[in-house]
């Protein structure tokens, strides 16, 4: 599988009103120095209805002020539609809605 679709298969797995960082995207996926990559597969996104990558954030929690699908408001609209909390600096609340990577009933 190439890194895209080894991210993709990763960010679909990402449950509505969670989020992950770049970062543990990459590790998901099977390499921790993807990080740059998520964000560039993410960026040209070919079923963003399908590959949620709006539930993809930065490492303090933070939008991305270039989100391909239609800006920073617009993954914010997303996400806080789906129940996704913000702290008063407009950053995710990664304590409350980070996704751990497994899925529901699955434990490590």
């Amino acid at each position: 599988m190439k890194a895209f679709e080894q991210i993709y298969a990763v960010v679909r797995r990402i449950p509505k009103g969670k989020v992950i960082t770049y970062g543990m995207a990459a590790q998901l996926a099977g390499n921790p120095r993807w990080a740059r990559v998520v964000g560039y597969a993410l960026h040209h996104n070919p079923e963003p209805v399908v590959i949620p990558c709006h539930r993809v954030v930065n490492r303090f929690g933070g939008l991305a002020p270039a989100f391909a699908f239609g800006g920073e408001d617009r993954q914010r609209a997303l996400l806080e539609a789906e129940g996704v909390l913000f702290r008063e600096d407009g950053t995710v609340d990664l304590e409350q809605c980070l996704w751990n990577g497994l899925e529901e009933g699955e434990t490590t």
